[in-house]
């Protein structure tokens, strides 16, 4: 086990006599945050009387048991080191934290094994055994990599990840995200944009992200072929200029590969090559039949719709995938009036809407394993329409999707009883993951009511997975990583 003590002086703004209560310094937050799920023991050193005169350190820090963190009193005395402190030295890897300087308890520290990391301060020389960093928001990279030094093992492999807070937040609550290594070695470290990016680069193998969390614009005029026509955050365009200059660092995945899922014409480019898993005895896997649009006039979209055979109602898509605000920002139309002053984004993409009972099977690919897991979903078109009062029906789909009823679902069950043939679309997730190149994908697949057609009508990269069990998604999205870097390693050294 790995042991951290963080000095309350890390976590706190320095105040004068006389200043204002002392609050958590920049930075002080997201640590917190990070260490609660990083499955290292953590304790916080503090003199008795700090978590109720310290203005957030009660809600961040005092509410020891529900972020898992220990309570330790600040030494005193010739007590320097307390007994929790003392066994844990016997027993754990132990790092001590802190932002002032005290050579007396880091002599002792360091003279049962301790690491010492000085943050803002110049602790003693280069000999000391201190290690000194200038930033809190260095703290975690130094420790990942001290740990990784202490196990002494090549084997161990350090991931980087850049991921908004809000989706780090998600991954590392199920544990995806761990400090202390993983069953099969790996520590995970976030990688911060207010630092210099290249020297964090250089102490990780891998790197984990979110790309289009970081897309600020996508020029919808222009074909997106990446990075043509994408505007990245400043943190996102330096990874890019970084795996630019070094190709064959490992990362997961590659910019290329995933950019065709920006753009859901390429999508559908990409799904209709699938129809050829099709025989005689299974079910048709097919993409849903849509058309690309750049405006709503009326007359030419009537012939548009003639030429592509395709009949109301319709699903009416932002050509953009993902990435900017409005790209699921959707309608469903029941006739050619309802197009005039319809706010979907330009261009669009029509897609036929498939009657599919309300339910909606949703398919992740985490490596080489396949998990699937079944989602209440909108109702038929009929009683869609029924409810619409002659207006187009609009929706996000990421927070307002209508979905059905009790009564409508129990309804649906009795009128169709077509079933998944999970063979058909394992056998799609495989082709799909040898033609993207990706490791981490999901995709959404219905059994259109009377024909049986399994319908993929949705690609997404690095989904949440979060109807996996944790028990089994997280030692795949490990193994998925970990192959993914042997894969890319062995193909350099060839």
């Amino acid at each position: 086990p790995v042991r951290l003590v963080l000095d309350a002086s890390l976590l706190l703004d320095p105040v004068g006599a006389g200043a204002p209560v002392p609050t958590l310094r920049p930075g002080a937050e997201a640590l917190l945050r990070r260490l609660r799920h990083s499955n290292l023991g953590v304790a916080i050193c503090h003199p008795e009387e700090m978590p109720t005169t310290v203005s957030g350190f009660l809600e961040m820090a005092a509410d020891l048991n529900s972020f898992g963190y220990i309570s330790l009193p600040a030494p005193t005395g010739n007590h320097l080191l307390n007994e929790l402190m003392l066994e844990w030295s016997r027993t754990s890897s132990c790092f001590y934290a802190t932002s002032t300087v005290d050579e007396d308890l880091f002599s002792e520290l360091q003279s049962h094994n301790w690491k010492v990391i000085a943050v803002d301060n110049e602790c003693g020389t280069k000999d000391s055994g201190v290690v000194n960093i200038g930033k809190l928001q260095e703290l975690l990279i130094t420790l990942a990599t001290l740990i990784k030094k202490e196990i002494a093992s090549s084997s161990i492999l350090m991931v980087g990840y850049a991921m908004k807070p809000s989706r780090e937040e998600d991954f590392a609550k199920r544990g995806a995200f761990p400090l202390y290594p993983s069953q099969n070695g790996l520590i995970f470290v976030p990688l911060s944009f207010e630092l210099h990016l290249a020297s964090q680069l250089q102490e990780v193998d891998i790197i984990l992200h979110k790309m289009t969390d970081e897309i600020i614009s996508i020029d919808p005029n222009c074909s997106i072929s990446f990075p043509r026509g994408i505007s990245f955050s400043a943190g996102m365009s330096e990874v890019i200029r970084f795996m630019e200059e070094y190709p064959d660092f490992c990362i997961i995945d590659p910019f290329k590969n995933i950019s065709p899922l920006l753009d859901r014409l390429q999508i559908q480019e990409i799904l209709v090559r699938l129809q050829e898993l099709g025989s005689e005895g299974r079910p048709k896997l097919r993409a849903p039949h849509s058309l690309k649009v750049i405006n709503f006039s009326g007359s030419e979209l009537q012939k548009q719709l003639a030429e592509a055979n395709l009949s109301f109602p319709l699903i009416v898509k932002p050509q953009v995938a993902c990435g900017v605000a409005d790209a699921h920002n959707m309608a469903l139309v029941f006739q050619i009036e309802e197009f005039s002053n319809l706010s979907v984004p330009l261009p669009a993409i029509l897609q036929e809407y498939i009657d599919h009972g309300s339910k909606i099977y949703k398919f992740y690919v985490i490596g080489d394993k396949v998990f699937h897991a079944v989602k209440t979903s909108m109702p038929n078109a009929n009683l869609l329409k029924s409810s619409s009062g002659d207006e187009p029906l609009t929706f996000n789909s990421l927070k307002t999707l209508p979905v059905a009823t009790k009564e409508q679902l129990l309804l649906n069950r009795a009128q169709d009883n077509k079933s998944l043939n999970i063979g058909v679309v394992e056998e799609a997730a495989k082709l799909l993951k040898e033609s993207l190149g990706l490791t981490i994908f999901g995709f959404d697949v219905v059994v259109q009511e009377g024909s049986g057609d399994h319908v993929i009508v949705d690609l997404n990269y690095l989904p949440s997975f979060k109807e996996v069990p944790d028990s089994e998604a997280m030692p795949a999205f490990w193994d998925a990583i970990r192959q993914s870097y042997e894969s890319k390693k062995g193909k350099v050294q060839t």
